[in-house]
């Protein structure tokens, strides 16, 4: 059993103004798989490296089973962590980079030959335990780094960014082999990625942060579906949620928001916890996949007079990018691949009701 306790966790570097990390929290259930997502710089690298023992606390705390971590060497903590870089010996064959951390432990031979070998039939990896690292491809090598933290059978593992390394088709091979090796081992697990893709399908639940700070968390299609904020409704999805200037007003005892030159009924939300936006600006968001070139039967429907600036052709799918009539602005929709929409085709682009989010201008938090 392992659970991951992180409390106000902060980091300030003497050459900067602002923490690195500031006032971070959350929980790590055992056997949970928790993503850190965020942009490059965001503090989400520190964190781990904090946890790990790899770098000092500035403030806060870090326990592992109840037992406070910070002042526990990285070697004592029990936690196995796989870099970017794969960091494997080069002298060495396979065989010997899984075995090399447990003889340094003084595990008995049989043991260590064991270890190997298990990992290495789980990792598909046992065809090339004799191989040296220059002679496998880059998913292979990161599946002996993995292999290493496996063979050491911890109480964490910890991943920064393990896969950023790997082409985009080996990058999808090696994250379903992740997936598959936490499902079967079930040890606690934290992984660092920049990549929203990684954070969606590997996550139990994802804590996305910026600037130091942990904005979201929550489970992957819950943070999708319902985002605090601007940064997590634009930063989660691809194409980004788009983000349009509007007001909230109530016509006849109903909610609507009124942008693009229209007034667009708001049909799922209460009016009463939205009375303190009355005539005020508000910034409507709508995802790209809740716009339609023809509306759906059953659902509630707007229409939004439009000209098609961009077709995308994507296979599976197309993107438009289309320009309102009523505000100039752009939007993006996502829409099926056999459209005959072309640049510069003026129509009504159809819009879910129900689907519509909306922000505050001023703190950018959500409206619920």
């Amino acid at each position: 059993m392992a659970v991951i306790t992180v409390d106000q966790l902060s980091k300030r570097y003497d050459s900067t103004v602002a923490p690195a990390v500031k006032e971070v929290s959350f929980t790590v259930a055992d056997r949970e798989f928790m993503v850190l997502l965020g942009p490059s710089g965001c503090g989400k690298s520190t964190v781990l490296r904090m946890i790990a023992g790899l770098e000092p606390i500035t403030a806060g705390t870090v326990s592992i089973d109840g037992k406070v971590m910070n002042q526990v060497p990285a070697k004592a903590r029990d936690i196995a962590m796989v870099f970017q870089s794969y960091a494997l010996y080069p002298h060495m064959k396979v065989y010997d980079n899984l075995a090399f951390g447990l003889r340094r432990r003084g595990i008995a031979v049989g043991e260590i030959d064991r270890r190997v070998r298990a990992a290495a039939a789980k990792l598909g990896l046992t065809e090339f335990l004799q191989r040296k690292p220059h002679a496998l491809s880059g998913g292979q090598r990161q599946r002996v780094a993995l292999g290493r933290a496996i063979v050491r059978d911890p109480k964490v593992f910890l991943f920064d960014e393990p896969l950023s390394n790997l082409d985009a088709a080996l990058r999808v091979t090696t994250r379903n082999e992740l997936i598959k090796q936490q499902r079967e081992i079930g040890t606690t697990s934290i992984y660092v990625t920049h990549d929203q893709v990684e954070a969606m399908t590997m996550g139990d639940r994802i804590c996305i942060m910026n600037l130091g700070e942990m904005v979201q968390i929550g489970r992957p299609l819950e943070v999708y579906r319902n985002p605090a904020d601007t940064f997590v409704a634009r930063f989660l999805g691809n194409p980004p949620m788009n983000l349009l200037q509007g007001r909230f007003a109530i016509d006849d005892g109903r909610a609507v928001a009124r942008f693009a030159g229209r007034g667009v009924e708001l049909t799922k939300r209460a009016t009463a916890s939205l009375t303190g936006y009355i005539g005020r600006k508000v910034i409507v968001g709508i995802r790209p996949e809740d716009l339609y070139e023809t509306p759906h039967a059953g659902a509630s429907m707007a229409r939004l007079p439009a000209r098609v600036a961009v077709v995308e052709p994507l296979g599976a799918e197309t993107l438009l990018v289309l320009a309102l009539e009523g505000s100039g602005e752009e939007l993006i929709a996502r829409i099926g691949r056999d459209t005959a929409l072309r640049s510069g085709d003026r129509f009504e682009v159809a819009l879910d009701t129900s689907a519509i989010h909306l922000f505050d201008p001023d703190t950018t938090k959500a409206i619920v």
